[in-house]
């Protein structure tokens, strides 16, 4: 049994809640078994999971949820214009058997030969589409991975130029502040020089003007 852990998530946490459940998007797989996959590897209850996704983690991965959907619906349209030419065999094939069955007048050896011509012709067509498919998907897998990691490594600059941004505007202030102190200092020394030169006079009793010492 899964111990259900009560401490408080990791940033590893929520990467791989994050990664799971976009992968189970992109597979056409439902959100909830995201949740149970993610819970059995850490250790905590898919509803768990499920309310961290959508009151935290959801809101930081808006753009790979949409990227996530859109390579479903890609995914999808591949599949089904791989398989789309399966009828067209199929039509190829029933006028082989119209034609094997109309030179043979009837005869049902011919026609069975002819059938199994056909269904031995569509089995090769069928397996080979089927391996185009899973090369496909392959593919496919491999840039949903190199996507995610590139738009890992883009969340964690952007985390660091803010962080650059915000130390800078600190320093900036810091800065603006020693100038500030530094010009009042500079102000208050001048003042205080221009009070120490300045000459005094008095006036004498016969109306002269005389310096103070």
């Amino acid at each position: 049994m899964t111990a259900v852990r009560q401490d408080a998530w990791s940033a590893d946490d929520d990467l791989m809640l994050a990664e799971v459940t976009l992968r189970h998007i992109r597979e056409g797989s439902t959100q909830l078994a995201a949740f149970e996959e993610v819970g059995e590897r850490i250790g905590r209850t898919s509803a768990a999971c499920g309310f961290r996704w959508n009151s935290c983690v959801r809101k930081r991965h808006e753009e790979g949820i949409q990227l996530a959907k859109q390579q479903r619906q890609k995914r999808n349209y591949l599949r089904k214009q791989s398989f789309a030419n399966v009828p067209q065999v199929s039509g190829i094939a029933s006028a082989e058997v119209g034609e094997e069955a109309g030179k043979a007048m009837g005869a049902d050896d011919i026609t069975i030969e002819a059938i199994i011509r056909f269904l031995k012709s569509w089995k090769g067509h069928y397996q080979e589409l089927n391996r185009h498919v899973k090369t496909l998907e392959k593919e496919l897998k491999e840039k949903d991975e190199e996507i995610f990691e590139l738009r890992v490594k883009a969340e964690k600059l952007s985390r660091e130029v803010n962080s650059a941004q915000t130390d800078y505007r600190t320093v900036n202030d810091d800065y603006k502040t020693l100038i500030q102190i530094m010009d009042r200092a500079r102000k208050l020394a001048t003042l205080g020089e221009e009070e120490e030169v300045k000459p005094r006079f008095k006036m004498d009793a016969n109306g002269n003007l005389e310096r103070i010492e």
